[in-house]
């Protein structure tokens, strides 16, 4: 054998070393497929991958932040609106994640759109706009479900944004201005009841006590006294020289 040919062959066996040689991250791992059949999970650190034997798909383990398309749903009480949200999850098994479906990240995406109007067209829109927390458990559980056979965790759902159309904003604001005023009638009322039952204990009060009545009377002569703008006439009632009558 001569010398180039030992240095072809020497040269073929560290390209195959390097080639063998493969090193994974912290969050990585590597799924491990030997002559086709499922051989192993590796990593992290340094790992050899036979060539022509074994095969290796990386499979990062840290969490994806994965934003939904906005969707057209029909809420309970027929009313369109268009919902956004963002999806939290990671792989927490490498391999049911390759094994079990073809690609998990678009299949995550397609199943939290249909989730999502799914699980909100069953609400209506008050729900959706006040209750957005039990609806991001909701749609949550659902997805962590249907996610669990690929091997995927979802840790969680956020609603950004429910977008209404102009009418249906207008809508709720004169819905809004009308809770408003009816709630300050109902205060305006109370108040006016509270008001009467006072003025009425007053006047029980005054009735026990004709002096008590006198001293009232007088203290209201002295307040219209202050206003020398206009005048006044003022009726004197008889309780006040009923007392001098009878001397």
């Amino acid at each position: 054998m001569t010398a180039y040919t030992m240095s072809v062959v020497v040269g073929l066996i560290v390209l195959l070393l390097f080639s063998a040689i493969k090193v994974l991250r912290e969050y990585q791992r590597g799924v491990i497929f030997q002559l086709g059949r499922f051989w192993k999970v590796k990593g992290p650190g340094l790992i050899i991958v036979i060539p022509g034997i074994q095969q290796m798909v990386r499979v990062d383990l840290r969490t994806v932040v994965m934003d939904v398309p906005s969707q057209d749903v029909i809420s309970r009480d027929n009313v369109s609106v268009k919902v956004n949200a963002v999806v939290y999850f990671r792989v927490i098994d490498p391999e049911r994640a390759i094994i079990q479906v073809e690609d998990f990240l678009a299949a995550t995406s397609q199943l939290a759109q249909t989730t999502l109007r799914s699980v909100l067209g069953q609400h209506e829109l008050d729900e959706m706009l006040a209750e957005r927390e039990r609806l991001n458990a909701d749609v949550q559980t659902i997805l962590d479900q249907q996610t669990d056979a690929w091997g995927i965790k979802v840790s969680n759902v956020e609603i950004k944004h429910v977008d209404l159309d102009e009418s249906m904003i207008r809508a709720i604001a004169k819905q809004a201005e009308a809770e408003r005023t009816r709630r300050a009638k109902v205060i305006h009322a109370e108040g006016e009841m509270q008001a009467a039952e006072k003025l009425t204990a007053a006047a029980a009060i005054l009735m026990q006590q004709p002096q008590a009545m006198q001293l009232r009377y007088l203290q209201t002569l002295t307040e219209i006294a202050t206003d020398k703008s206009s005048t006044i006439v003022f009726p004197l009632p008889m309780d006040l020289i009923e007392p001098l009558m009878k001397k």
